[in-house]
C-alpha cells in the first residue's frame, strides 16, 4: 500500500530512526570494510600516496551515497511499501559498489562502482520525482532540481570509466564538488524539511557503525597475528591502545547533544559535510591498527614511525574534526575548548613512542575524556550554586 509523499514536519515529536534505516546503515559496513582493507594493503606495501588517495575517493563515494538517502528520508520517509522497496534497491546498489571497491582501488577500474551508483541513483531520483508529484510550487521545484542535479552528476561520473588512471583523482575532485553543490542548487527557493533530532540520531548511529567496523578490523588483525606468530607481548600494547582509542572516540563524539545546534540549513550542511572527515578518520583508525599489528610481526614494509603514524594521524584528525564541527558548539570557556585541539597534538606526538605509540595514544585519548568529564562536572556544579 502506498500513501502520498508529503514533507514531514521539522517539529514532529518522537521522531526516531526506523528499522529500515538501521538496516540500510548496516549494509554499509561491507563497503567500509572493503575500503579499509584496501588501505591496509596499500600502506603495508609502502604505497601511501596511492593508498590514501584511493581510500579518500572511495570513502567519499560510500559516504555520499549514505548522505543522499539519510537527508531525503529525514524529510520524506513515508515508510510505505513503495518507499521500502525503493530503499532495498538502494541497498542492492551499495552492495554492488562494495564489490567493486577492490578493483577500483588496485586498478582504477570504476566500472562496478559506477554501476552500483547507477542502481542507487535511479532509486533516489525516483524518490525525488515521487516527492515532486506529491507537492507543488517551490517545494515541487526543489524536488525536481534534486532529481535533475543527481541525474547530471551520475552522467558526469562516466568520465571515470574513460580517463587515464593518473587523471582519476582530478575527475573525482571535480565531480565531488559538483555533488556537494546539488543541495545548494536545489534548495535555493525552498528548504527541505529534515528533522534536527532525527538527523543527529542518524549521524550518531552511523558513527557507531563505523567504530564497530574499526573494532572488528583491529580484532581480526590481532587474531591473525597471534595465530601466525604467537607474539602476545608486542601485540598487547597495540590491541589495548587501539581499544582505548575507539572507546574514547565514542565518548568524545556522544558527549554533546548536537541536535540543539542544527537550527538552520547552513549550520546543518556544514556539520553534515564535515562528517566526511569524521567518518573517514574513524574508519582509518582500524586500518591503522591493522598496519601496526602487521608491522610488529614483520609483515608490513614500513618503519616503526610510519606504522605508528597510521594510527595516530587518523586518531588526531578524528579528535580535531569532531571538535571543529561538532563538540565546540556546546563547549563553554577556554579550558573546555582547548581539550580536544591540544589532545590531538599530543596524540600526534605519540607517533614517536616506538612500540608503545598506539598504547600511548590510547592513554592520551582516555585522559582527554577524563579531563572533559571533569571540566563539564565543575561547570555544572558552578551553575548549580
Amino acid at each position: 500500500m502506498t500513501v502520498p509523499m508529503r514533507a514531514r514536519s521539522r517539529d514532529e515529536a518522537h521522531r526516531t530512526a526506523t528499522p529500515l534505516e538501521l538496516f540500510f546503515d548496516l549494509c554499509f559496513v561491507v563497503a567500509i570494510a572493503q575500503a579499509g582493507r584496501q588501505l591496509v594493503h596499500a600502506l603495508a606495501e609502502g604505497h601511501p600516496g596511492h593508498g590514501i588517495t584511493g581510500y579518500l575517493m572511495l570513502f567519499f563515494a560510500i559516504w555520499w551515497a549514505w548522505v543522499n538517502f539519510s537527508w531525503f528520508a529525514s524529510a520524506y520517509d513515508t515508510d510505505d511499501a513503495l518507499f521500502r522497496v525503493v530503499t532495498l534497491v538502494q541497498i542492492a546498489g551499495v552492495l554492488i559498489l562494495a564489490a567493486g571497491v577492490p578493483r577500483a582501488f588496485t586498478a582504477a577500474d570504476f566500472g562496478v562502482v559506477w554501476f552500483g551508483y547507477v542502481v542507487m541513483r535511479l532509486a533516489l531520483v525516483s524518490q525525488w520525482l515521487r516527492a515532486a508529484h506529491g507537492s507543488e510550487g517551490a517545494e515541487r521545484r526543489t524536488a525536481l532540481r534534486y532529481a535533475l542535479g543527481v541525474s547530471i552528476c551520475q552522467v558526469g561520473w562516466v568520465a571515470l570509466l574513460f580517463v587515464p588512471a593518473g587523471e582519476v583523482p582530478w575527475v573525482f575532485v571535480v565531480m565531488g564538488l559538483l555533488e556537494l553543490s546539488v543541495p545548494a542548487f536545489a534548495e535555493r527557493d525552498w528548504k527541505t524539511a529534515w528533522h534536527p533530532h532525527h538527523i543527529a540520531e542518524r549521524y550518531g548511529l552511523f558513527t557507531i557503525i563505523v567504530l564497530g567496523e574499526t573494532i572488528a578490523a583491529a580484532t581480526v588483525a590481532v587474531q591473525s597475528a597471534l595465530d601466525e606468530n604467537d607474539e602476545l607481548g608486542s601485540l598487547l600494547p597495540i590491541a589495548g591502545g587501539g581499544l582505548l582509542l575507539v572507546f574514547a572516540a565514542y565518548w568524545i563524539y556522544f558527549a554533546v547533544p548536537i541536535h540543539l545546534h542544527l537550527r538552520s540549513h547552513n549550520q546543518a550542511f556544514v556539520w553534515g559535510y564535515g562528517h566526511y572527515l569524521v567518518y573517514a578518520s574513524a574508519a582509518a583508525i582500524g586500518a591503522g591498527v591493522e598496519i601496526a599489528v602487521e608491522a610488529s610481526v614483520g609483515k608490513a614494509h614500513l618503519s616503526p614511525v610510519a606504522a605508528s603514524a597510521c594510527v595516530t594521524v587518523p586518531a588526531a584528525l578524528f579528535m580535531f574534526t569532531v571538535w571543529l564541527i561538532h563538540s565546540r558548539h556546546q563547549k563553554r570557556g577556554l579550558a573546555q575548548q582547548l581539550v580536544l585541539p591540544v589532545s590531538s597534538v599530543l596524540v600526534l606526538a605519540c607517533t614517536f613512542a616506538g612500540g608503545f605509540a598506539v598504547l600511548s595514544a590510547g592513554v592520551v585519548a582516555s585522559v582527554t575524556v577524563a579531563v572533559g568529564v571533569t571540566l563539564t562536572a565543575r561547570q555544572g556544579a558552578a551553575l548549580a550554586e
